[in-house]
């Protein structure tokens, strides 16, 4: 007889814990390895360049939100993000109003690092986009992953999926597809014009 626990039971909360925790690590083992081979050349490790697009995308952030949304521990967010300053991509500071946090941000450097990784991003080369290319073929679109949102949504909280949303914005934004490679968007004539008139 099925144990009722709510509104499910025991075995349906089992199937789907298996179900999550065999995906989960199949699909993180084909992304770990994709990711490292993907930033291999600029000597970069998946923590590294994890601090490096969070950094980029909240423009500022302390240490203790770097390791919130890269989803890593405070004191990994920490030395890692001192290993990147070194080497010229971050820099460190605190505010007036705020002295005792640390807070980081990306230089001139580490953005045209980040620009050249994304323009080096070959899709063909990666696995999890090729499983999910026959999605593609048969719908005309890339699978939402709408209900794993949800479920991170409701583990992280609504900041982790706002920065989270607001990446993918970013990129959609900021970037172009040019021949096959990610260029940055160049800013209008007009808007060159209106800013320049700004100042």
């Amino acid at each position: 007889m099925e144990r009722m626990l709510g509104e499910y039971t025991a075995k349906e909360a089992l199937l789907f814990n298996q179900k999550v925790m065999y995906l989960s690590k199949a699909l993180w083992r084909s992304i770990e390895k994709d990711w490292e081979q993907w930033i291999k050349p600029y000597n970069l490790t998946i923590n590294e360049h994890h601090i490096l697009l969070t950094a980029y995308q909240l423009k500022g952030a302390s240490i203790s939100e770097i390791a919130k949304f890269a989803v890593m521990h405070i004191s990994t967010a920490f030395n890692f993000s001192r290993k990147l300053e070194k080497q010229g991509y971050l820099r460190f500071s605190k505010k007036e109003n705020d002295r005792r946090n640390t807070y980081i941000q990306l230089t001139e450097k580490g953005e045209e690092l980040l620009l050249e990784i994304f323009q080096d991003y070959a899709p063909i080369q990666n696995t999890v986009f090729n499983g999910a290319l026959p999605l593609k073929k048969v719908y005309g679109r890339f699978p939402d992953m709408i209900e794993l949102m949800s479920v991170v949504r409701h583990i992280y909280g609504h900041d982790f999926m706002d920065i989270f949303e607001r990446t993918l914005k970013n990129i959609e934004n900021e970037f172009v597809d040019e021949h096959g490679t990610l260029q940055r968007r160049k800013a209008d004539s007009d808007e060159v014009g209106y800013s320049a008139l700004m100042k």
